[in-house]
């Protein structure tokens, strides 16, 4: 069960080495669909000029030894390859990947250490919308990541430590455990730092206090770490709440917040002064990976120790990655944090190259996410400037998608569960399906939508497909007929569904699960017109025709499942 495009470049590359030698054996064969065969290959038209060949007669030879391929392959215009595979060999290949429990998924081999940092909210504020798009992506990236047999090391960098600290421990014992407790469980936690900052602004002694209890905090004093591990505690059971919500994968059990690495940064500045990678300037440590210059044309400093002695966003990041590479045995590290941090990261892993800490054979890679617009095209706020808070935000999509499907008769319960699957199903599909470096327009009205690529019409797909089998009178588990592509319709279907294994592998290697949306999109579609265009169950249908076309209507079942799951896509049973 391998992508057709896949199998054929295979082909093409056996029939280059076969015609013109083996050192011609790894030219890209330029396979593309083609409007006029299934595919097109057009490596003749790039060939021809070493071989010192007309592109036409390169294409002729590559037919001759491609006599044997299940389909047929036809010399085009000045030397473009036509082929089209045999109608039996797509049904044999469509009916084993209906068969294969993994529906064409295969697995990497070698297996990989992937650790994932993603989400990282700042437990000093309240998470706002500009956490929605760290977490989705990055969640989808865990779950498809696993699906393909790499290990999977999820890492919730929480902003958990440093000077605000002070100050809203300080006001938690102003206003009582049990009062601060409330409100950060109850997602007041921007107003809970607001009250703390306007206290530190307005009252020297409020400040005074605030500055001591960071220094008691940083020298480890046990009443101190009581206290923020009440505040933590209260903060992170909120967080939780943000993440049932929206039906991520992540669990305290993936906390690593900065103040995990505090231990870590003075061993990590002084390693790096000792091997002579950071240098003093002006007062502070410094790094200067090669290749970084300011406005000014100086080279550029990646700053790990202030000159006051303290620690920057700089110092925990390069903790981290030793600890990745060291402790976690990390082949791919992946960042999903926002594009404006793109320079901090290309510094960050240039610097730990440099010092030895990042061997060529790991992979840092930052995952830019780009920012969440309004539909005025502007940074997405609330209308007096602040910060939506998510909660209210996926709460919002909720209630809209319960009222887009008041009028079709459900229950109370019913409605309020498929409600809560559309609602998340379409925040996060909206998110998904465009790519993640790219800026964002976040539109209830168009992501709630029933037609198009969005969430609810993937989710229809689903439930529609499932009404087929119950008026079929069979469940879609014992569809295990033999598929037969005789129409158009369900010829193209088939073709595509095969796709599916080689397009799951393509977004763990290049993160991109908005390529999986567009895949699904295209499923849906095609499902589309074979439902117009081929009769399943109804009157007239024989037996034979019905067992095979609810075949195929089971296999594109189960990759609309599986590809909206890897995606995170809740999938209600009905709609």
């Amino acid at each position: 069960m391998t992508d057709p495009q896949i199998v054929l470049a295979q082909r093409v590359q056996q029939a280059l080495a076969a015609a013109f030698g083996a050192e011609h054996a790894d030219a890209d064969p330029l396979i593309r669909p083609s409007q006029f065969a299934d595919f097109q290959a057009n490596v003749a038209m790039s060939l021809a000029k070493r071989l010192r060949r007309s592109p036409r007669e390169v294409a002729q030879a590559l037919a001759a030894e491609l006599s044997d391929f299940p389909g047929t392959v036809e010399v085009s215009g000045p030397g473009f390859l036509n082929i089209t595979l045999d109608d039996s060999w797509i049904a044999g290949e469509a009916t084993g990947m209906l068969r294969d429990p993994r529906a064409g998924v295969g697995t990497v081999t070698p297996a990989q250490t992937v650790v994932i940092d993603y989400s990282a909210p700042n437990a000093a504020k309240e998470m706002h919308v500009g956490h929605l798009r760290t977490t989705i992506v990055g969640d989808a990236l865990a779950r498809v990541h696993e699906h393909v047999g790499n290990t999977v090391i999820r890492q919730n960098h929480l902003g958990d430590w440093g000077t605000p600290f002070g100050m809203l421990i300080e006001h938690l014992l102003d206003i009582g455990e049990e009062t601060a407790v409330a409100q950060l469980e109850a997602g007041m936690g921007t107003e809970f730092y607001q009250a703390a900052r306007a206290k530190f602004d307005g009252d020297d002694g409020f400040k005074a206090r605030s500055r001591t209890r960071v220094t008691t905090l940083q020298s480890g004093d046990a009443d101190t770490l009581r206290l923020w591990h009440v505040f933590m505690d209260a903060t992170v059971r909120y967080f939780n709440k943000v993440y049932g919500m929206l039906g991520v994968t992540l669990t305290d059990a993936d906390i690593a917040g900065e103040s995990m690495y505090n231990p870590m940064l003075a061993k990590a500045c002084d390693d790096l002064e000792a091997a002579g990678v950071a240098v003093l300037s002006e007062g502070a440590l410094c790094l200067f990976p090669p290749g970084f210059t300011g406005s000014d044309d100086k080279p550029l400093p990646l700053i790990i120790r202030k000159s006051d002695g303290g620690y920057g966003y700089a110092s925990t990041d390069m903790a981290a990655i030793r600890y990745r590479v060291h402790d976690l045995k990390a082949d791919r590290i992946l960042y999903v944090v926002g594009a404006d941090q793109a320079l901090h990261f290309r510094m960050v892993f240039a610097a730990a190259q440099q010092a030895g800490w990042l061997p060529d054979t790991v992979s840092a890679e930052h995952v830019q996410i780009g920012m969440m617009l309004g539909k005025d095209g502007r940074r997405f706020k609330t209308r007096s400037g602040e910060s939506i808070k998510l909660m209210e935000l996926l709460q919002e999509a909720v209630e809209r998608a319960s009222a887009a499907i008041a009028e079709r008769g459900y229950d109370e319960a019913t409605r309020a569960e498929i409600a809560q699957a559309v609602g998340m199903g379409a925040v996060k599909y909206a998110d998904l399906s465009v790519s993640h470096d790219s800026e964002y327009v976040f539109d209830f009205d168009r992501m709630l939508k029933f037609t198009g690529n969005t969430g609810p019409y993937m989710q229809y797909a689903t439930a529609r497909i499932r009404s087929i089998f119950r008026k079929a009178g069979v469940m879609p588990a014992d569809a295990d007929g033999a598929i037969v592509p005789a129409e158009p319709a369900e010829r193209a279907l088939a073709l595509h569904l095969l796709r599916f294994g080689a397009l799951v592998e393509q977004v763990a290697t290049a993160s991109e699960p908005h390529a999986l949306c567009a895949f699904l999109f295209e499923t849906a579609s095609l499902f589309s017109t074979f439902y117009e265009e081929c009769p399943v169950a109804k009157d007239g249908v024989d037996a034979e025709t019905k067992r095979q076309r609810l075949a195929l209507c089971a296999l594109t079942l189960r990759v609309l499942e599986a590809g909206l799951d890897l995606l995170g896509v809740p999938v209600p049973e009905r709609m």
